[in-house]
């Protein structure tokens, strides 16, 4: 039995064929804060030079590298392989959560398949991933988020590049608003309660899409809420009058 409190043991699971290397870093950065990456894997045809740029990561990140051969034009052999490794995984039982690193719908009935045997899904890719992948995972990471953190920590001018590819804060106004449920008599609730709601909606919910680094900022910066902090730190907020209205007209 695991140790109360020891970190989530995840899988990690890359399809060579559908994640660029430049994310790789950036990916296991991420990937940190959901758990220890005890088993790490990426599957892909490595005799193509058209995989060459995963040499380094492979070696710095320390990833076991599945050779996968397409012996038959159009098919593809890394895939089956990956769901296999992954269902024996699943059935050893050693696992609380996978990490699926790809931006291909095929690894939706994957996701559901793990998540139905209690595991956690944490996937990683690209805003262009079809939604019904996204929504099969109890999370979905766009690695483009994770790219412009990078630029804004290296550069000020790559941050403000960036920038100007971010959604609008007030663009998620509506989000919040709608996974506002228990309101107290004045109209607060509890920003994490609104935070886990949100993304039982929507998997691929991330501040970093409207360039907040966490949902206390966003709604901050949206202009539709009031924010405050107890003396514990927990924060609430409550929509403002004038959002409320204009809500109110809408309908």
């Amino acid at each position: 039995m695991p140790d109360v409190g020891a970190p989530d043991s995840l899988a990690v699971l890359i399809d060579a064929d559908n994640t660029s290397a430049r994310h790789a870093q950036a990916i296991f950065e991420e990937i940190v804060k959901l758990g220890e990456a005890n088993v790490r894997r990426i599957y892909g045809d490595f005799s193509r030079n058209r995989l060459a740029g995963w040499d380094d990561a492979v070696k710095s990140l320390a990833i076991l590298q599945h050779q996968q051969r397409n012996n038959t034009t159009g098919k593809n052999a890394a895939d089956i392989a990956l769901v296999i490794d992954a269902m024996d995984l699943m059935h050893k039982g050693r696992l609380d959560g996978f990490c699926l690193i790809s931006s291909d719908s095929d690894f939706t009935r994957l996701a559901q398949r793990l998540r139905e045997d209690g595991l956690a899904v944490y996937g990683f890719g690209e805003r262009k991933t079809p939604e019904a992948f996204r929504n099969a995972c109890n999370r979905f990471i766009y690695v483009e988020n994770l790219i412009e953190d990078v630029a804004e920590k290296d550069s000020a001018s790559n941050a403000a590049a960036a920038e100007t590819e971010k959604e609008p804060p007030s663009k998620a106004v509506d989000i919040v608003v709608k996974a506002m449920e228990g309101e107290d008599d004045d109209g607060w609730v509890h920003l994490g309660s609104v935070g886990s709601r949100i993304l039982g909606a929507a998997p691929d919910f991330d501040p970093r899409t409207y360039g907040c680094p966490n949902l206390s900022t966003l709604v901050t910066k949206s202009g539709g809420f009031e924010v405050r902090k107890d003396a514990g730190g927990a924060v609430s907020i409550r929509r403002k009058p004038a959002a409320k209205k204009a809500r109110g007209k809408t309908r």
